[in-house]
């Protein structure tokens, strides 16, 4: 590995670590060379992945944080720093998508608005906002925030997905540009299909409409993770990087369609 992509030395937090997207990035920063703690609700999955990063020969710390509550980011914040005593890399990566059967707007209640758009946006605020004097007072640091294509093209019905998604790139750029004195960079990936949560099925019939032939696998996106938390990318900051598969660049189908196709030719 060129010696500006290893992170040697650094400490990488990141929500909602346990599964999936997140699991596959903080297992490729700590082969990098990063020291992680991976937060979320759920402890069990925590464990299960500071296993897998301590056989790497990494540090890894775990912290249960429901990141919707900011006092709970900011304990999980101070405790990083008295562990570590420094944290230079955070990746905001919690998500949720709750409309998975989208209903009529005026059935959606302020709970549910509340939860999508904490859980998608408000989040990464805090954990921004958490860390952010520490990261200015050392003039260091990088952020990553994980974005969708709804934030680009938005699904029907997905309301809080969609919205929270596209505030993500604009907290991205806001804060790329607000912390670029203190050589603080900020980043986004914005993400397409990939194989998490879906059935099978759902996955078949998408890859038909992705140019490059398959869904996404969570490990896909690990090493652009690593190269914006190393020094390669110390250039690059305010941007958003779309791993999708080339779906947007085609743009022939609406994003929240899938076509019944069959499975076998």
């Amino acid at each position: 590995m060129p010696a500006n992509l290893r992170l040697d030395g650094r400490v990488a937090v990141i929500t909602g670590g346990g599964t999936g997207i997140g699991r596959a990035i903080s297992l490729a920063l700590a082969k990098a060379g990063a020291d992680i703690v991976v937060s979320a609700r759920r402890l069990q999955p925590l464990e299960d992945v500071a296993d897998e990063i301590t056989r790497l020969g990494r540090k890894a710390m775990t912290v249960s944080c429901d990141v919707t509550k900011s006092e709970e980011v900011d304990s999980m914040v101070g405790r990083v720093l008295l562990e570590f005593g420094h944290a230079d890399i955070m990746v905001n990566n919690a998500g949720v998508v709750k409309e998975h059967e989208p209903k009529p707007m005026w059935e959606i209640t302020d709970d549910e608005w509340r939860l999508g758009i904490d859980t998608n946006l408000t989040s990464a605020f805090y954990c921004c906002r958490a860390l952010s004097k520490h990261m200015i007072n050392r003039k260091s640091g990088v952020v990553i925030n994980l974005a969708s294509d709804t934030a680009i093209r938005a699904m029907a019905g997905r309301f809080m997905y969609t919205v929270g998604k596209a505030g993500i790139i604009n907290l991205t750029q806001a804060l790329a540009i607000t912390w670029v004195d203190f050589g603080i960079r900020v980043n986004c990936i914005t993400l397409g299909m990939f194989r998490t949560w879906r059935s099978g099925e759902e996955y078949e019939r998408s890859a038909r409409v992705i140019p490059v032939g398959k869904v996404g696998e969570p490990e896909d996106v690990g090493p652009m993770a690593v190269y914006l938390a190393s020094d390669a990318s110390s250039y690059i900051t305010g941007q958003v990087f779309i791993i999708d598969g080339g779906t947007l660049a085609a743009g022939y189908a609406p994003s929240n369609y899938q076509p019944v196709i069959p499975l076998q030719d």
